[in-house]
């Protein structure tokens, strides 16, 4: 999410320099099985296997227990090392870059979508084959993966934003925007820090779905491929989503210039209502609010429709430096198996990109987390090519300008016109 932002075009320069001080690439043949089975043996002979493959894992102290406890397995029943070194999800992709051509690289990183444009365009990744196993992950999980016609990725977490609420305040769950406004109008009272519905909507990433819900998106796209010179953030329906927004601000309902710190803070402590945020403050919010604490998907527009939430899914992917190929995405499959999948989740508490893990009790029968399932099934993937790091900047710019009363359509034609410019300068695409 808002944590995914890419690495900036201006290193590509060095990363073309020592990609090209790297090995021949060469076609290999990944398994179709990856993982599958208890023996984990592809369809064909697989290599002989090396003493240790090499993760890394974003440093966090429950994911990396997480995934030592499923590799600890697997070292168990196939007799290869697995090495996880904690390194920071945007820190991995730089490091790699440096690292990987001297032949001091991982074997796999831990990526988040959004950045697979970039990793490709670098050399730094090799595409893997999820075979028959593709149809065990969620469609939403595979199409965030795909870039080019090829997969980049085994789905790991998937991530989207939903509505929690403290039941303690809000006695009827939240459907519609018309429940939200009455509570906002009903519990703000703004000079005692107290308010009824609150999220950061001067954020893009938050506020995406009311945009997308009447029309706007980010690029056009058809048969799986962007047109980054189709851009509809300044349509009739991105227009209408920043009015609405707009609104909130001139009612009082959010004050200027929320951080999301303000926000966690005012909620825990129960002064508000209502907010917009990810599966990653549930265990937090739990510990302040306890069994008050309640969650729903996004609520229905004014048109019917559910709001369109950006969808984030991190995934385990190939180095191209990778010397055993065929064993890490033996291994990838391994991880991300039905089982590992689930181990993962009760460890970390992230959601799985798996059919079977969403619709396991354990989720299933979550209040809280099958709010976030259900809504990511009203969402779409956060575009994964280079050319979405030219919109973040000037789209926030424009929410930041609407929150503070500027007309939204000059304001809103402005942004995209840099979004055009910055793209073309870049050379994204």
């Amino acid at each position: 999410m808002k944590k995914w932002l890419g690495l900036l075009f201006t290193a590509l320069l060095l990363v073309g320099v020592l990609a090209a001080c790297g090995p021949d690439k060469t076609e290999q043949e990944a398994s179709s099985d990856a993982g599958g089975d208890e023996s984990g043996a592809a369809d064909g002979e697989m290599p002989e296997k090396p003493e240790k493959l090499t993760i890394w894992m974003n440093a966090e102290e429950k994911r990396e227990a997480a995934l030592k406890s499923i590799t600890d397995k697997y070292t168990e029943e196939k007799g290869i090392e697995v090495e996880i070194i904690p390194i920071s999800m945007l820190d991995q992709v730089e490091k790699l870059a440096v690292e990987g051509p001297s032949g001091n690289g991982p074997d796999i990183i831990f990526q988040p979508h959004d950045r697979i444009g970039d990793l490709v365009l670098q050399g730094l990744i090799d595409p893997v084959s999820l075979g028959d196993k593709k149809s065990e992950y969620t469609e939403t999980a595979v199409e965030a993966v795909t870039y080019d016609g090829d997969v980049w990725g085994y789905p790991a977490v998937t991530e989207t934003y939903a509505f929690f609420y403290n039941k303690s305040l809000v006695k009827e769950k939240p459907e519609t925007m018309d429940d939200l406004m009455a509570i906002a109008e009903r519990d703000t009272k703004a000079g005692e820090d107290k308010y009824g519905f609150l999220m950061e909507a001067a954020n893009f990433y938050y506020t995406y779905p009311f945009f997308s819900g009447n029309g706007a998106y980010v690029f056009a796209k058809e048969d799986g491929t962007y047109d980054i010179n189709d851009i509809g953030l300044n349509n009739e329906g991105a227009v209408e989503g920043g009015k609405m927004i707009q609104s909130w601000f001139e009612k009082g309902y959010i004050p200027q210039d929320l951080t999301g710190d303000i926000m966690n803070g005012l909620f825990k402590e129960g002064k508000v209502s209502t907010v917009i945020n990810g599966p990653w403050m549930v265990r937090e919010y739990q510990d302040a609010l306890g069994e008050d604490l309640a969650a729903v998907p996004l609520p229905l527009l004014d048109n019917g429709e559910h709001p369109k939430s950006f969808v984030g899914v991190k995934s385990y992917m190939l180095s191209y430096y990778s010397k055993n190929k065929e064993w890490a995405e033996d291994l990838m499959g391994y991880i991300t198996n039905s089982e590992n999948a689930m181990t993962y989740y009760e460890m970390a508490g992230e959601m799985p990109a798996r059919k079977d893990s969403i619709e396991n009790a354990a989720i299933a029968d979550d209040e809280i987390m099958s709010a976030f399932a259900e809504q990511a099934t009203y969402g779409e993937p956060m575009p994964g090519i280079p050319a979405m790091q030219q919109v973040w900047e000037p789209i926030n710019n424009a929410l930041q300008f609407i929150s503070k009363g500027e007309p939204v359509e000059p304001v809103l034609n402005e942004a995209v016109q840099i979004i055009k410019d910055n793209i073309a300068a870049s050379g994204a695409q």
